[in-house]
């Protein structure tokens, strides 16, 4: 395994260390001492682990085609910006807008989340994002989602999802597990029954979550979860002019 000693450095000091040992073939690095650098990851192609200890800044992942990612504690905002393939693994809590227009990959977090977690996720094709929360979230959980699969689990008693639940979504799933106010739901969205596909798919991907943080997943399905789909695919056409 590669190391990186990321004590004060900068954080473009630290993405042209990362970028030269996976330049030299490095497939497993280590990143140590992280302390709110920001861009780790952005943009890379290739199939390596990156582990880092500490907290990293904004925009972990952003752009990213390819990597497994671990972080060992807690990540800032923009976890997964865009991000097209990989996968994201976050021991700790993460921030604001987790999954931001993400197109592809998966990302876990055990903790919980801030705001707009999976705004504007979309999928096409074969690319189908995907963001489990161990945890719950804040307000406008997945706002304007247009695809792709957004599960919160709420497994450390934290409440499960803010107000404006859904809000402009119009495309992908999401589910909660346990139960949510309809008042806190957005007018694009409704509670649907879940399927034996449904089913399927989250065991799927809640499988992979509980590997991933030695979780039991028999103990999380003893609770009933909630769909939530969106019941208009353009919730606000009525305001354009064609």
């Amino acid at each position: 395994m590669k190391e990186i000693d990321a004590q004060d450095l900068h954080y473009r000091s630290l993405n042209k260390r990362l970028r030269g040992l996976i330049k030299e073939g490095g497939k497993r690095i280590l990143v140590r001492n992280v302390c709110g650098q920001r861009y780790i990851g952005d943009g890379i192609g290739e199939e390596v682990e990156i582990i880092i200890e500490g907290v990293p800044g904004n925009d972990l992942a952003s752009f990213m085609d390819g990597p497994r990612i671990i972080v060992r504690g807690n990540a800032q905002d923009g976890v997964g910006n865009t991000m097209n393939k990989g996968e994201v693994i976050i021991h700790g809590d993460a921030g604001d807008i987790v999954g931001y227009s993400m197109r592809g990959g998966r990302i876990f977090i055990r903790g919980n989340v801030g705001y707009r977690v999976g705004i504007h996720m979309k999928a096409y094709k074969d690319f189908f994002p995907v963001v489990v929360v161990g945890g719950g979230a804040k307000d406008f959980l997945g706002e304007y989602m247009a695809g792709g699969l957004l599960v919160v689990l709420g497994l450390n008693g934290s409440e499960i999802a803010g107000d404006f639940v859904g809000t402009g979504m119009h495309g992908g799933t999401m589910f909660l597990m346990g139960t949510v106010d309809s008042a806190r739901l957005g007018k694009e969205v409704k509670i649907g029954k879940i399927t034996p596909q449904d089913m399927d798919l989250l065991k799927k991907h809640i499988g992979d979550f509980c590997a991933s943080f030695e979780l039991n997943l028999d103990e999380i399905f003893q609770t009933p979860f909630i769909k939530i789909y969106p019941h208009s695919r353009r919730p606000y056409g009525t305001i354009y002019s064609y």
